[in-house]
């Protein structure tokens, strides 16, 4: 018992004056807690309440023997480390320090050792977890049959899980805010129009939602532009919800939806919408992909793109190299989801018998899209454990938390592209400015605007 005992006093020391040696370098307003109660504050003036805790000396000794990014991720998703103070967006937010890595770069090495020594042999906490995709995630040697696989893994979790953070409507994307005060719940709808404007939709148009969700767009476009709209997903659930949907509002004669991958569409549609969807499609489809939405398309229709994108390198080879962060969003979230970068796409859609006529950025919009969904689903915390239990919880928190920063700093960007089908030789036929996206349409804007 003595020597459990002397042990224990000696970690404890250690670590606080490890984290005591770090608040010289980085000065940020956090506190550490230790799972003795013992505060390190990580600053001469740090936030009242805003912690991080470590649950034991098991949690560091998981670390020091397997320092990589999974294996802190899995001890977050477990609870060995926690937060506390605020939600996790504003943590990191308040926590972040300017040039963290060159602070913490040369710490003593006695400290070092002295650290490491006292937690090298304590036995670690049990790390596995059963949320991860179990098989290829990065979808490099994905065949098409694997498309359902991927996409039922992240969007099958439940449909009363996503109800917990996104809008009413289910509009699973970014949203476009004309002012950055505006709800979720406006954004949305905001963006549901503009891409009807954007895609000039008109009375008894045929139009295609690849990737259609839960159907909030295919019911906006018929609703209010009166096409005949049809949707395609991989998820039954939001199969299931989309048809209920479209029966409920009164629009089943009018807008159908089905289970079907994007290669297997048939017929010809005026307008075609891609919104959240390239980004599962994979980098070496990219091209196929544009070839089969041409397919489906008359001489000068219409293909609005909505994707995530992340910026070009300098080579191909570099593009291409798979980060740890980004093998593990594909294992735990996203399996098979690889973000293009905006010149590949654009060349790719030309290449492919399209006329590009306009490229958005909406970066700023998706980060705080992303910000409105990580508080929501924080702020819904017990009925989220309940519904997917606490390690998913966690893992989804901090994906939500972490697409915030990524977009918000410029890791990852977002653009939609509005081509039309070049067939024949000739105009392209579209308006001689952008006005048409931004007149006030007294009808749907009355009709769509959020209390």
């Amino acid at each position: 018992m003595f020597g459990k005992d002397a042990r224990s006093r000696r970690q404890l020391k250690q670590a606080r004056l490890f984290f005591e040696y770090l608040r010289g370098r980085l000065n940020s307003p956090i506190s550490v807690r230790l799972w003795d109660g013992s505060v390190i504050q990580l600053a001469d003036n740090v936030e009242p309440g805003l912690e991080i805790m470590i649950s034991g000396p098991d949690v560091i000794g998981t670390l020091l023997r397997r320092p990589t990014a999974e294996t802190l991720l899995r001890v977050f998703a477990r609870g060995g480390i926690n937060y506390s103070g605020t939600d996790l967006v504003t943590f990191i937010e308040k926590a972040r320090v300017r040039d963290s890595r060159r602070k913490t770069r040369g710490l003593p090495l006695g400290l070092l050792a002295r650290f490491a020594s006292a937690f090298v042999f304590e036995k670690g906490e049990r790390t596995t977890s059963d949320h991860s995709y179990s098989g290829d995630e990065t979808g490099h040697s994905r065949q098409q049959q694997d498309n359902k696989d991927f996409i039922q893994f992240h969007y099958d979790v439940s449909n009363q899980f996503y109800r917990l953070f996104l809008d009413k409507q289910l509009v699973y994307s970014c949203g476009y805010f004309r002012d950055w005060n505006e709800s979720l719940e406006q954004a949305q709808v905001n963006k549901l129009d503009m891409i009807c404007r954007k895609l000039q939709l008109q009375n008894g148009d045929r139009f295609l939602d690849i990737g259609c969700g839960w159907g909030a767009l295919i019911c906006h476009a018929t609703k209010y532009y009166g096409v005949r709209s049809h949707g395609i997903t991989l998820s039954r659930q939001q199969l299931a919800l989309a048809q209920q949907r479209l029966r409920t509002e009164g629009l089943a004669d009018r807008a159908t939806v089905e289970l079907k991958d994007y290669a297997d569409v048939e017929g010809q549609f005026d307008k075609i919408a891609s919104i959240g969807m390239v980004e599962h499609v994979g980098i070496d489809n990219m091209a196929g992909y544009m070839q089969k939405v041409n397919s489906l398309l008359p001489d000068r229709g219409m293909f609005l793109n909505h994707g995530i994108t992340r910026p070009g390198k300098m080579t191909d080879k570099a593009f291409r190299r798979v980060s740890p962060e980004r093998r593990l969003l594909a294992k735990y979230i996203f399996p098979g989801g690889e973000l293009d970068h905006l010149g590949h796409m654009i060349q790719a859609t030309e290449a492919n018998g399209f006329d590009v006529h306009d490229v958005e950025g909406w970066r700023d919009h998706y980060s705080l899209t992303c910000r409105h969904w990580c508080q929501r689903l924080e702020a819904h915390r017990d009925m989220a454990i309940q519904e997917v239990g606490p390690e998913k919880y966690r893992l989804w928190v901090l994906y939500l938390a972490g697409c915030v920063y990524a977009l918000g700093d410029g890791g990852a960007r977002i653009y939609q592209t509005v081509a039309t089908k070049h067939q024949a030789k000739g105009l392209s036929g579209m308006p001689c400015t952008r006005e048409h996206l931004y007149a006030e349409s007294s009808t749907v804007q009355q009709n769509s605007r959020v209390a």
